[in-house]
């Protein structure tokens, strides 16, 4: 980028025209983008030389210029900042890809196909803000960033997508994930519900924060206005042949020329506002002299259409006379033919009545057979009824069986679970007699060992009372030997 140098020839803007430029400006690959009307003006950050006011002298000028520039460059830095100014970039590239698509296919009137140009450039678009922010994978073949897995969520949101998604896994030419997104793009335009999961899509921010960074244009704010502007988009009649196309080798780049204006032409001036109005009249001029050719064309259709039904109209009117005159001949012949006929029926009538009574006893006996009949199909159908019952009485009685089994099936099982709980409690009252046959033992023992120690005490208590005697009968021998001492 070249370096910034004052002008001192040339008039400064005001430092509220620095502030305002600043916020109707977004910046995309160093470049300024602004919005004009339509149109997009591109020009490069250093070839704008933004200064304060006129007032001061050049000197300051340039310092405050150097501030603002260096404040652009440290806000251009931030990551969320650029991150914001991306999401506008595609935002109003958006809206100006689906307003030029709209108009210029109903300036078109016929349905679109894969070769036209503004569809072209709304599918990069839309192939851009579905790639903004997305997260990379980590693959055998290194870091992967497609935007097919999130459009794959679609069909667990609306039921009705999964028709497409199942179309685009079908397609034999899709190799890798980009194609197969590239695809379901524009099976779902076909279909006019590009914007209907695109808002199913946005609206499950828990899901896509799976595949997108927090500050993605499909997480923020700008993601849910576009999928708002694809409304638009269900007037326009598409149709792709996806077989043939190469959607894994298409290089997606935005196409700037077709909404970019002259960034040096300058509003203010007279001399581009005359050429300006010139061409608006010469664009006016020509659009009636185009409307006018195609009246006067439609005009001359309807005038040939009304010359070959006229036409045709009387050779219809020739037909039907020769077809009256037709009818009108064979209705004297026919006519003389029933005159005919009579004469042979009344001459046919006297041979009739010798042959009436053998008529009479057929048409009884085709009565009494029809009626015959009719008592056989009765029965038939009795019979038939008969046979649907019996079938419905199988049928429950197969029911009832097979609930029985069941029923009996649960009662084994019951019935085994019982033997084993038994078996369970018997072993326990085994090992209980068991525990209680050793207490008593124990307490046999125990009685026993108490019985000899009671023995032991009467025989202490015994030898007891035979010791006191023997001490008293000392202490009166004693007593005594005292006595005859003294």
């Amino acid at each position: 980028m070249s370096a910034l140098t004052p002008q001192s020839d040339m008039p400064t803007p005001t430092t509220d025209k620095i502030t305002q430029a600043a916020m109707e400006t977004i910046y995309l690959c160093k470049f300024r983008v602004s919005m004009d009307g339509e149109w997009l003006c591109l020009r490069e950050l250093d070839d704008i030389s933004l200064t304060p006011d006129p007032e001061p002298t050049h000197e300051d000028s340039w310092e405050d210029l150097t501030d603002v520039v260096e404040r652009l460059r440290d806000d251009s830095e931030d990551p969320n900042y650029l991150m914001a100014n991306e999401r506008m970039n595609l935002m109003n590239m958006a809206k100006l890809s689906i307003k030029g698509l709209i108009e210029s296919a109903l300036n078109l009137g016929r349905t679109l196909d894969s070769d036209y140009a503004p569809l072209q450039q709304f599918f990069v678009v839309m192939e851009h803000c579905l790639k903004h922010g997305l997260k990379a994978k980590k693959t055998f073949l290194g870091q992967n960033k497609s935007f097919w897995g999130p459009l794959e969520l679609v069909e667990k949101l609306v039921p009705e997508a999964a028709e497409i998604t199942a179309s685009v896994k079908d397609l034999p030419g899709l190799k890798t994930p980009v194609g197969r997104g590239r695809a379901w793009l524009r099976l779902a335009l076909m279909q006019k519900k590009l914007s209907e999961y695109m808002k199913a899509l946005i609206n499950r921010k828990d899901l896509l924060s799976e595949f997108y960074e927090p500050n993605a244009l499909m997480m923020e704010e700008e993601g849910a206005i576009i999928a708002g502007l694809l409304v638009g988009l269900n007037v326009i009649d598409a149709n792709f042949c996806m077989k043939g196309e190469d959607l894994d080798s298409q290089v997606g780049v935005i196409d700037f020329s077709m909404y970019l204006k002259d960034g040096n032409s300058t509003k203010g001036s007279e001399g581009d506002g005359q050429i300006t109005a010139i061409l608006d009249q010469k664009n006016y001029v020509e659009e009636l002299n185009r409307h006018l050719s195609a009246t006067v064309n439609n005009l001359q259709a309807k005038v040939d259409a009304l010359e070959k039904s006229n036409t045709k109209l009387t050779e219809e009117l020739a037909v039907a006379n020769n077809r009256i005159i037709t009818l009108q001949e064979e209705m004297e012949r026919v006519k003389e033919e029933s005159s005919y006929i009579l004469e042979s029926s009344r001459k046919a009538t006297k041979d009739r009545t010798a042959d009436g009574q053998a008529l009479t006893e057929a048409r009884k006996q085709l009565k009494e057979e029809t009626q015959l009949r009719l008592d056989v199909e009765k029965e038939l159908e009795a019979q038939i009824g008969m046979r649907q019952e019996m079938e419905l009485a199988m049928k429950m009685l197969e029911k009832d069986v097979c609930e029985k089994q069941d029923a009996l099936v649960a009662l084994r099982q019951q019935l085994d679970d019982l033997r084993a709980l038994k078996h369970e409690l018997s072993f326990k009252l085994q090992s209980s007699d068991m525990g209680v046959k050793q207490k008593s033992e124990l307490n046999s023992r125990l009685e026993e060992k108490t019985n000899q120690m009671a023995a032991t005490i009467k025989q202490l208590e015994q030898s007891e009372k035979d010791l006191v005697k023997q001490a008293k009968t000392l202490n009166s021998a004693a007593n005594k030997l005292i006595q005859k001492h003294h």
